[in-house]
């Protein structure tokens, strides 16, 4: 028809892609770009998704720069998931009973946080590999905002007692004070851990990823029972190494990460991934 005109769209590596990151210190091991890249093959989306480094005295500005520049989500690892639970305009009970995030949106124009590490936990301890954590003794080995994450969701899987030892034991304290309301547990020194048969200790302190002994004695680990860092790969092995020598299961957190990737993945795009292949995809690289 004259003078009619035809627009031709643009080429797809034309179209500006959703934007989202991981921020920490250190970040450049992260498995997250990796993870969340095969997440969005599977559902057939086009995102970027690319690892943050923000400095130790400014994941604000770091944080707050990536949102003003467009920037969709994030997820915060060590350790900055209290500052981004403080960063926050609104969050959910999740993040607000932990006191710390390890997810941001941005939504409406104000960043909103969530946190979906516990819930990534109980699906990989339970689902992935057949934990029973209904009547289980918990040792929780650390009081950090890692910590903070996975209390709530382990709480409400009804154990009959979580123990949270830390360096600081006053920490500790402040921690099982905060949920207490939820669930027996107590608190108390790294070198004053109660001597119980516990079913699972779990390494939630940083020392696996700074490369530092934790100072714990080997007889928390029981034959049969199942220790579990929340690192993962080479950086969770020294932890490991020790259950196993005392006849323990052991298992490091990279189910962990995927499962709460998957959450994330869910509450920013509608979808949650399936994660069973990408665990056995990445699995292979960290031997």
């Amino acid at each position: 028809m004259a003078g009619s005109r035809i627009f031709a769209r643009p080429p797809l590596s034309r179209i500006p892609m959703d934007r989202y990151v991981v921020i920490g210190n250190p970040v450049a091991h992260s498995l997250s770009p990796a993870i969340h890249a095969r997440f969005a093959a599977q559902l057939g989306d086009r995102i970027e998704y690319s690892a943050l480094l923000a400095p130790l005295d400014d994941f604000r500005g770091t944080a707050t720069a990536f949102f003003e520049s467009g920037g969709l989500g994030a997820n915060v690892t060590l350790p900055f998931k209290v500052e981004a639970f403080r960063l926050a305009a609104a969050a959910s009970a999740r993040a607000e009973l932990a006191g710390a995030a390890n997810f941001l949106a941005r939504r409406d124009g104000r960043i909103e946080a969530d946190n979906t590490d516990g819930a990534g936990l109980v699906i990989d301890l339970t689902a992935n590999l057949g934990f029973a954590l209904r009547g289980a003794r918990i040792l929780v080995l650390g009081a950090g905002g890692a910590a903070r994450g996975v209390l709530g969701p382990l709480l409400g899987e009804a154990p009959s007692v979580v123990v949270i030892a830390n360096r600081t034991p006053d920490r500790a304290r402040e921690l099982a004070a905060r949920f207490a309301n939820r669930g027996p547990v107590e608190a108390c020194a790294l070198g004053a851990i109660p001597a119980r048969d516990y079913d699972l200790v779990l390494n939630a302190t940083s020392t696996s990823t700074r490369g530092e002994t934790l100072e714990v004695p080997d007889a928390v680990f029981r034959e049969g029972a199942l220790a579990y860092d929340m690192a993962y790969g080479h950086a969770a092995e020294a932890f490991l190494a020790r259950a196993r020598a005392r006849s323990a299961h052991a298992c490091d957190g990279l189910g962990m990460l995927v499962e709460q990737a998957a959450e994330s993945y869910l509450l920013w795009r509608g979808r949650r991934p399936a994660t069973a292949e990408v665990l056995a995809a990445l699995r292979p690289g960290l031997a």
